[in-house]
């Protein structure tokens, strides 16, 4: 018998229709002969309607004993769909029990509401799997070291399911969400976008960092770290997902598996500033200190030793904040004029055979130009191509990509030259 984690999104317990068809679902698993633990997310824009009622009563600026009370009240989203979707199994025959994350439990550290899992007690829900009785938990949420509730950030129920299946030694955590698996691309703007049948750790990791919403950064980290097997399906459906796995289960590598976006960016340009040592580090320094976190870099000197220009981006969120400490410290850094766009995305190219094959920078670069697309900046990691590009090209830039690397359905794929 498989110990299966099985993980549900906001849409899939939507509501009662929704939260019934999960439950039907669950008991096929359990008839199968499954043991079977399930984690809910807070039904679709319960979460968005409890930050808000939190924001309309806050009386300060967010201090710690505030965040505390922040947790608590949105923890409870989770807690009502954990409850309808246990009486559900009940009233279908199936034992069932909702439990808390203080309940478990999952001991967390860091900040409320960007907390992280420390460890987790599996002993209570392996008892109630062997006694029969399917333990339905709160994702999202734990309990910190003084017994308050902490959240764990926003697609933290994931994480909680990734972390759940380690704890337990599931055999698969199965995240279940309104989308068929991973796709090669964001079928929405590229209709010819594949469902791949696998992917790797690595792969995906990249995809989900480099704007890809089907599995939250933190969770695929934590399911490579633990060697948890993932996979990824529609709660609509009964098709086949994607099953995300170790780099050594698949057979042939692709040399771009797909190609990912990110809206949330913005591009700062430091120009005329010295170009000398410490400079760079001027213009970085105070961003690092503010928690804002830099991606692209480049750096460009008209003539050694004299003036150079510095581009790189940072979360369009926090575009308007970088702007002020840039600003605050002009005097310091002592460049001539500053630069900020928000219209701007990120397209990047990914896959394991990047590592062997060359060819893929040429068919980015090449695909771009013929479509007259400027490149701003450029960044690579070992499997990884990013571009800059002026955000009005977006859907241009990824159907024209998408063909060039042979991804588009029933097309060979791509193999560098």
């Amino acid at each position: 018998m498989a110990l299966v984690v099985k993980k549900f999104g906001g849409t899939s317990v939507a509501d009662l229709e929704r939260i019934a068809a999960v439950a039907e679902r669950v008991k096929r698993s359990v008839d199968a002969g499954d043991r079977v633990a399930v984690v809910a997310s807070a039904m679709a824009g319960e979460t968005d309607r409890l930050v808000g009622l939190c924001r309309a009563a806050a009386a300060g600026d967010g201090d710690p004993a505030e965040m505390c009370e922040y947790d608590s009240v949105v923890a409870a989203g989770e807690q009502i769909s954990t409850g309808l979707l246990a009486l559900t199994l009940q009233r279908l025959g199936v034992p069932a029990r909702s439990w808390t994350g203080w309940q478990v439990p999952v001991r967390t550290l860091g900040h409320h509401g960007s907390a992280r899992v420390d460890t987790i007690d599996p002993a209570a829900l392996l008892a109630s799997i062997d006694a029969g009785v399917v333990p339905v938990v709160a994702g999202f949420q734990g309990v910190d070291a003084n017994g308050r509730i902490a959240t764990l950030g926003r697609g933290g129920s994931d994480t909680s399911a990734v972390a759940l299946a380690a704890a337990l030694g599931a055999d698969r955590c199965d995240i279940y969400t309104d989308v068929d698996g991973v796709f090669t691309t964001d079928p929405r703007i590229v209709a010819k976008a594949r469902k791949l049948d696998r992917i790797s750790f690595e792969e995906m990791l990249e995809m989900a960092s480099q704007g890809a919403k089907v599995l939250q950064t933190r969770s695929v980290a934590m399911a490579m770290q633990h060697g948890v097997r993932l996979q990824v399906l529609s709660s609509f459906n009964d098709r086949p997902g994607t099953l995300v796995v170790p780099e050594g289960d698949i057979m042939e590598q692709e040399v771009v598996s797909g190609l990912a976006y990110s809206l949330n960016e913005s591009r700062i340009s430091v120009m005329h500033a010295p170009d000398r040592p410490g400079v760079v580090a001027a213009i970085f320094s105070p961003l690092s200190q503010a928690g804002i976190n830099v991606d692209m870099i480049v750096q460009t000197s008209a003539k050694v030793g004299e003036v150079a220009n510095v581009t790189f981006t940072v979360p369009e969120t926090d575009l308007d904040r970088a702007v002020s400490l840039l600003e605050a410290a002009r005097d310091e850094i002592g460049y001539k004029d500053l630069i900020a766009d928000r219209g701007v995305v990120k397209i990047s190219a990914i896959g394991l055979g990047m590592k062997s094959h060359s060819g893929v920078a040429e068919t980015m670069f090449k695909t771009l130009s013929e479509r007259a697309i400027n490149v701003d900046v450029i960044s690579t990691s070992e499997i990884k191509l990013s571009v800059l590009i002026k955000a009005d090209y977006l859907e241009l830039a990824l159907r024209a990509l998408h063909a060039a690397y042979g991804l588009d359905a029933k097309e060979e794929p791509y193999g560098g030259s």
